[in-house]
């Protein structure tokens, strides 16, 4: 039996009234966060707000979330077989689940 990473994710639209949820993800050494993160929409639960473009654009900044209260680039932390707590950017506009308004307002698309 092979060992699995326990994420506990926050999900909502608001900092104030989300919720926790975790989720169980088959562990390898040498994944990603990132690669947790994907294999829980593809596999679990494909409405998990998550936002990367490195792997496609080779743009980078765009994973950001805090890990254990850090805050990390989810393509380049590990996943580990333990707990480990995913949230938004505490110090950014929260737009739903882990994804956050990074972008500074002059390169928003407008609505």
């Amino acid at each position: 039996m092979s060992d699995m990473a326990h994420l506990k994710i926050w999900r909502g639209e608001s900092p104030h009234a989300g919720r926790w949820e975790r989720h169980e993800v088959p562990f390898e050494p040498g994944q990603s966060v990132l690669d947790g993160l994907r294999w829980i929409r593809a596999n679990t639960d494909p409405s998990l707000a998550i936002r990367f473009s490195c792997i496609n654009a080779n743009a980078c900044k765009e994973c950001m979330i805090e890990l254990d209260g850090k805050t990390v680039y989810a393509c380049t932390a590990r996943l580990e077989p333990r707990e480990m707590t995913l949230a938004p950017l505490s110090n950014k506009p929260l737009v739903r689940d882990l994804v956050t308004e990074i972008a500074p307002p002059a390169e928003r698309f407008l609505k």
